[in-house]
């Protein structure tokens, strides 16, 4: 039987996030990310893992302390307007800041790996997905510097790059890879904000998709993959595309989003930063590839049993949107 407290934080999360994002003013604003905030954190109590307690009181004092700054700043923003003073953008930044940190975004990540550490894989997939869009949009209509977004975007590549080496949770290799979409849709948002809006769309496909198999199968650390793809040569070739697509290998979906990126900041001559994204990406590439490397090189003894929870018809229809949808767009996008 379903948990109907879980249902009722369920709806006031989504109520949250449709509040922020609707808002007209900032106070409206802070008080729809508050009500998310508050709806996430009995979603995190889980019976089944002893560390939920944990991470949910970081995710507290980590999201209350950005609710603060953000709330300050505000404060400070309309009282600069009142009193004219030449500190109006130092506040904005502060704001921004503050949004950033509500994102999970470098050098502002402190909390979030440690937090996806903590959580299952159905509160992973919320705090990848659905809590990045309300912070997303309202730093989009703040208007930031370019400076300080080149700043969050070089970072965020940098941390998520070198942070991601050496990691055998497959929890903490999501969140670093999460900073480092992060960083795309920035650059993305600095341009054109259709694109950033694109990227998300797809970024969350490809998440749920990827979360997905590992809660079905009950994957946490990379030593448990090879022998579940010795069991399911399905799983193994769904579970190989997904993290292809996460690191944006073009005939895959997750290339699609890289691609409109790279397209409009060349045209806005942000040539330094296209190259600096696509090398640090190609590092995370590996990260990534070193992943599934095992399952292809090594071989196993194959189990006649297979226990594997996710069935084709589950498998099916997302992996086919996965290969397909890069070659639609690209069709579509030639006779538009």
């Amino acid at each position: 039987m379903a948990k109907l407290y879980k249902i009722l934080f369920m709806n006031s999360l989504v109520l949250g996030t449709i509040i922020s994002v609707s808002s007209y003013s900032w106070f409206s604003m802070w008080m729809g990310l508050e009500i998310n905030l508050l709806s996430f954190i009995p979603l995190m109590s889980s019976t089944n893992n002893m560390y939920s307690s944990e991470a949910s009181l970081k995710y507290f004092v980590s999201q209350a302390m950005a609710s603060i700054i953000l709330l300050f700043s505000v404060i400070l923003i309309f009282m600069s307007t009142e009193f004219i003073t030449p500190m109006v953008n130092s506040y904005v930044m502060m704001l921004n800041s503050a949004l950033f940190m509500k994102l999970g975004a470098a050098p502002f990540h402190f909390w979030f790996p440690e937090v996806m550490e903590g959580l299952d894989w159905v509160n992973c997939s919320i705090l990848l997905t659905w809590q990045k869009i309300a912070p997303f949009i309202l730093i989009s209509n703040n208007k930031p510097s370019s400076l300080f977004l080149l700043f969050i975007i070089m970072t965020s590549l940098l941390i998520s790059t070198i942070m991601s080496f050496n990691q055998i949770s497959l929890r903490k290799i999501m969140a670093f890879s999460s900073i480092n979409h992060i960083a795309w849709m920035t650059a993305a948002m600095m341009t054109n904000n259709s694109i950033w809006l694109i990227y998300l769309c797809i970024y969350i496909v490809i998440t749920i998709n990827m979360t997905l198999i590992f809660y079905q199968n009950k994957l946490f650390f990379i030593n448990q993959i090879p022998g579940l793809f010795s069991i399911n040569k399905n799983l193994k070739f769904t579970f190989m595309i997904n993290f292809l697509s996460l690191g944006g290998l073009p005939p895959f979906l997750g290339f699609l989003p890289k691609w409109l990126t790279i397209s409009s900041l060349m045209n806005d001559n942000f040539g330094f930063t296209t190259i600096i994204l696509i090398l640090l990406t190609l590092i995370m590439l590996f990260v990534y590839i070193r992943i599934i490397m095992t399952s292809l090189i090594f071989s196993y003894m194959e189990s006649k049993l297979t226990n594997s929870n996710m069935t084709s018809f589950t498998q099916f229809p997302i992996n086919f949107l996965t290969i397909s949808s890069l070659i639609s767009c690209t069709i579509l996008f030639n006779f538009l």
